[in-house]
This record gives structure tokens, C-alpha cells and sequence, in this order.
């Protein structure tokens, strides 16, 4: 393959192995791949979970939430939970332990039969525990599950939803960690399934699972254990929580909002939910982050901005022709997975012009902001002149940087005077005194109207103009409306645009021909 010119880096990889010589998982005709996520999980924010438990004190729990503490697996330690959360009428008493082999016999210093007396010894302190405590409930973590072999794990849990009795009025919570990221999402998928289809009263076991984001799939992850037979998902707003981050709640229930799906949470303002979690938590959400930057419902490419600018204008009379609210009308934009309305966004931002931008973009600013339509051709001449424009520093022009662009490039200030002297059958009287360039341009002409009138002045005075199009408009509303002229000359052997600005038609007319004359 000669055309491949990649070469070996010097990073150590050898130093590290592949998952299948850690940790593997036998499972014939896998279900999860023809699965289709129809409903939500339960969700379980974790982002308050560490150094908080002093919620009950102060009366701060809501009552339609179900608090979840959360322990490990020591007996001191359980009492002082139970104790954290007195008063509450419903709670999650959660339990764990890590499991995996490396941290069992390295951080724990357990072979599997002793761990596993160990978590049972705890498991029995967590149901006392609770004897007295009728809203109580039980949930149980393998922590590293995803590293540790499934047999153990299997037999760990199946104990632990005997010993505390789980029914399916008082369910159980096994919920299983992806610790740290090892694999692929499809192998935290087979591990998952596994576990659905070998756990003991599996109608009294709600199958949980806590993804991190080492590998950056954390998403993936979770979407997968879902098809997988997962039930409840643990994770955090916009994906923070220990190193590279814990699952992002937001994404997932978007994602599923995006799919017909309702997530059973409201993002309906996700910019209020941004700021309280950036407060919160003293990080920033980045511009890119999906759903939730800044940027994300942002095009700044031609072709992008050109399909969104035509998508929109679809949306729109789609809706208009089957008579409901566009906000309420199906949503098929192009680049745009959900309508920045469903999360409280506007569309001032969703197209912005910088040096990547095309005629598109730039025309869907100014026909946003000002009303203009800009005639094709004149769309693809502008938008070079906004390339040259921001090549140089990068930057971005807003609407009114690119209306006022507009004006300096393709309209002209020449002193214009003109009368409309008399209409007479078949055509307009006009006369003129105009100012073009610094030469004085007088006269007058009868013609099928003043534009006509204005061309056959000119010829008169040595410039030959044709009027290709005539384009008219009008920009703002009531006193301050005005026309806008779009004019496209061949003057001599060049065709130029003007564009011209008045409060009268014919004068706005007038203005655009001549500032073609004067561009060329």
C-alpha cells in the first residue's frame, strides 16, 4: 500500500493489553443489536453524590425525589449514612464494593471467596439498617464491574438480592459500573445482556449502570446496555464527575427527545441548566458540547448555511400548507438534529458569517434582520467581498456589519436630483441633474418610464447603460420604511450591481442605476 504514508509512533502501546486478555464474556446470539430504544431509563443524577449528606437537615429534598446515598461497604461508615438521611420517607441506601481483580488483591487484598463474605457481611448491616425504615430501598455496585469476570459478579449479586429479599414492590438495584472504560461499547453491551438474561428474580432487580467517559464513548455505552436490558442509567449534567467525566444526562435525553422519544426530563430552557451547573460546579460548558454549547446550532460553512437557510424556508411552508404552529410542525432541517426552539434557543445564532461563510448564510442574515432578499447573483458577488473582508482577521461580521457592507460596496452617495417633469401617453418626462463620480450629468428625456428616461440621459453624456434587473423591495416599516433597489448594469462592456436606498420607489430606482454607473 504505497499510498499509505502513516508510520509507527514512538508511544509505548506495548506496555498496555487489549480488554480480551482482561476480562471476557460468552454470549451466543446477542439480542442487543436489533434493539430499538422506545421509552426512557430511569435517570439518577450523581452529581451531588460526594460530600453532600446533609440534605435532610436543612429540608432541602423535594418530595417526588428519592434521595440515594451512598456507601462503601463498611459498617462505621453504613450507621453514619443511615443517620445522614434520618427523617427522609424514601431513600436509596447504595452499597459498593470494587470487585475486579486488580483492586480486590492490590487495593483490598481479597481473593473472591473472602470479598464476597465481606460484601454480604455489609449487605446484612445495610438491611438492619433499614428495619425500622419502611421507604427504604437497596442498591448494590460492583465497582469495576466491566473488568470483573462475570460469574463472580453474577454471584455477588444474586446473594445480595436474596439476602435483602427483593420483590417486585421493593425492588433491588444492581447497578453496573464501567469504571474505568477498557473496551468498546459493544463488549459493555454483551456484558450487560448477560447479566439481564442470568440474574436471579430478575423481576425484582432493576439492571442499573454508571458510565464513564475515559474512552469518550460513555454515551455509546450507556445507549447500548439500555438495548442491552438496562433499566436505570447513573450519570451527570453535561458529563462531569470523577477524571474524564461520568455519562452526560443531557446528551442522552436529547438524543432520545431527537428519536420521537420523551426523555422524561425538561431541557426546555437547557441554558438555565447550564448556568446552574456551571455555577455549581465552577466548570464550563465547552461551545461544542453537544446539545448544550454555545455552538452547536451555529453554521458558519457556505453549505451548510446554504441547506439550513432553504431548510428553514421548507419548514415554513410546510407548516403553512398543513395550517399548524411551525413549532409545532415535524422537524427535518438539514444540520440541525432538533429545533433550538425545544430547548429554548432562538434562531439569531444559528447562522453566523465569518470567512468559511458563503452566499447563503449571508443572505439568510440579512434577510432575517433587514427583510432583503438579495438577488442570486448579487448574493454570490457579496458574499466574495464578506470573505475578503474577514479572510484577514478571522473574525465574524454580524447583520449589521454586512447590511452596512452592503451599502459601502454597492451604493453611492452622488448628489442626485431628478423630476418627474410630466407622464404623457406611452412614457414618463424625466430630468436629471446628477453628480457621478465628480462629473455633472444634466438633462432630460421622455421614455416608458424613469429608469428608461434615466439610460437614454446618460447615453446622451457618453455612458451606454443596459438594465439587466431590476429588483425592488422595501426595508423597515412605517416612517422609517424605505425602498431598496437591486440593480444589475452592463455598463460599457461590464456588468456591475448598484443598489440604491430611498424612500420613494422611482428615486431608490434611480439611485441603484446610477451607483452601478458609478461602480464601473
Amino acid at each position: 500500500m504505497n499510498w499509505n504514508r502513516q508510520t509507527l509512533s514512538a508511544m509505548p502501546s506495548h506496555r498496555y493489553r487489549p480488554h480480551t486478555d482482561r476480562v471476557t464474556v460468552t454470549l451466543p446470539e446477542r439480542n442487543w443489536p436489533a434493539g430499538q430504544l422506545t421509552a426512557a431509563p430511569l435517570w439518577v443524577p450523581v452529581d451531588l453524590r460526594d460530600g453532600n449528606q446533609a440534605l435532610a437537615e436543612q429540608d432541602l429534598v423535594p418530595d417526588d425525589v428519592t434521595i440515594v446515598v451512598f456507601t462503601a461497604a463498611r459498617t462505621d461508615l453504613i450507621a453514619r449514612t443511615y443517620e445522614s438521611v434520618r427523617g427522609l420517607p424514601n431513600m436509596v441506601l447504595h452499597m459498593y464494593t470494587a470487585t475486579a481483580p486488580t483492586w480486590r488483591e492490590v487495593v483490598l487484598g481479597h481473593d473472591r471467596g473472602s470479598l464476597h463474605r465481606l460484601i454480604v457481611a455489609a449487605a446484612s448491616e445495610v438491611a438492619r439498617g433499614a428495619d425500622a425504615r419502611p421507604g427504604v430501598r437497596f442498591e448494590f455496585s460492583p465497582e469495576v464491574f466491566n473488568l470483573t469476570e462475570p460469574d463472580f459478579v453474577l454471584q455477588v449479586c444474586d446473594s445480595l438480592t436474596e439476602l435483602w429479599d427483593a420483590c417486585p414492590d421493593r425492588p433491588v438495584i444492581h447497578n453496573l459500573p464501567a469504571t474505568v472504560e477498557i473496551s468498546t461499547p459493544n463488549v459493555f453491551a454483551d456484558q450487560i445482556e448477560y447479566m439481564h438474561r442470568h440474574l436471579a428474580r430478575r423481576e425484582s432487580v432493576i439492571l442499573s449502570v454508571h458510565p464513564h467517559n475515559d474512552r469518550g464513548t460513555g454515551v455509546a455505552c450507556a445507549e447500548l446496555a439500555v438495548l442491552a436490558g438496562a433499566q436505570r442509567v447513573e450519570g451527570c449534567l453535561f458529563g462531569n464527575g470523577e477524571r474524564t467525566g461520568n455519562v452526560d444526562l443531557v446528551t442522552l435525553a436529547l438524543n432520545l427527545h431527537a428519536q420521537g422519544v420523551n426523555p422524561m426530563i425538561d431541557l426546555s430552557d437547557i441554558d438555565a441548566v447550564r448556568r446552574t451547573v456551571e455555577y455549581c460546579n465552577g466548570i464550563g460548558v465547552h461551545p461544542r458540547h453537544p446539545y448544550g454549547g454555545d455552538l452547536v446550532y451555529t453554521a458558519f460553512s457556505g453549505t451548510h448555511q446554504d441547506a439550513i437557510r432553504k431548510g428553514f424556508a421548507h419548514h415554513r411552508a410546510a407548516a403553512a400548507t398543513a395550517g399548524v404552529d411551525p413549532d409545532a410542525a415535524p422537524w427535518d432541517v438539514p444540520y440541525l438534529p432538533i429545533d433550538p426552539h425545544d430547548v429554548g434557543r432562538d434562531y439569531q445564532a444559528v447562522i453566523r458569517v465569518n470567512s468559511q461563510s458563503g452566499k447563503g448564510g449571508v443572505a439568510h442574515l440579512l434577510q432575517e434582520h433587514y427583510g432583503v432578499d438579495l438577488p442570486r447573483e448579487l448574493q454570490i458577488d457579496f458574499a466574495r467581498r464578506v470573505q475578503h473582508a474577514t479572510d484577514g482577521s478571522g473574525t465574524e461580521m454580524t447583520a449589521a456589519q454586512l447590511w452596512q457592507l452592503l451599502r459601502d460596496n454597492y451604493s453611492r452617495s452622488e448628489d442626485l436630483h431628478w423630476w418627474a417633469v410630466e407622464h404623457i401617453e406611452g412614457g414618463d418626462a424625466l430630468r436629471i441633474r446628477a453628480t457621478i463620480d465628480g462629473r455633472d450629468v444634466v438633462g432630460d428625456a421622455t421614455a416608458s418610464g424613469p429608469v428608461d428616461a434615466m439610460t437614454r440621459i446618460l447615453a446622451e453624456h457618453g455612458t451606454e447603460v443596459e438594465v439587466l434587473t431590476l429588483t425592488q423591495q422595501s426595508v423597515g416599516s412605517g416612517r422609517d420604511a424605505e425602498a431598496v433597489t437591486f440593480a444589475h448594469c452592463r455598463v460599457g462592456d461590464r456588468a456591475t450591481w448598484g443598489v440604491g436606498l430611498a424612500h420613494s420607489v422611482t428615486a431608490s430606482s434611480l439611485r441603484a442605476v446610477l451607483a452601478a454607473v458609478a461602480r464601473a
